[in-house]
């Protein structure tokens, strides 16, 4: 049972959970773009994450409100003003997008590099 937590009476992977819970396409580019400024409105995010529909955007809003990782606030004005923040929960998932944007520049160039060294054979 190392490395398994019991929630609910059942053996959870941790790392499984975190992957049910920030897995999928664009859950990480929501997150991302609340990290690098919040809280959000849904146009500025929608305009920010390049592909994200409004139906998709809506859903991963909402599942990411479900998990305690942002929260939603309405404000009373026509038409009804929305806004997304990461929660204190959320908060924590900083270093993590950090470390996977770090991760994913050094993938690139890697793989730029080796493009470059493909072309000189």
């Amino acid at each position: 049972m190392k490395n398994k937590i019991k929630n609910n009476s059942k053996i959870v992977c941790p790392v499984q959970h975190s992957l049910n819970v920030l897995g999928g396409k664009w859950k990480l580019p929501i997150l991302y773009a609340l990290r690098k400024g919040s809280p959000k409105r849904f146009k500025e995010l929608e305009r920010e994450i390049e592909g994200i529909t409004p139906t998709m955007l809506t859903t991963q809003l909402r599942n990411l409100e479900k998990e305690m990782i942002i929260s939603r606030e309405i404000f009373a004005t026509v038409p009804p003003t929305v806004e997304y923040t990461l929660t204190e929960l959320g908060e924590t998932i900083k270093p993590l997008i950090y470390e996977i944007k770090k991760w994913g520049i050094q993938h690139l160039r890697q793989m730029e590099s080796n493009q470059i060294e493909d072309t000189n054979i």
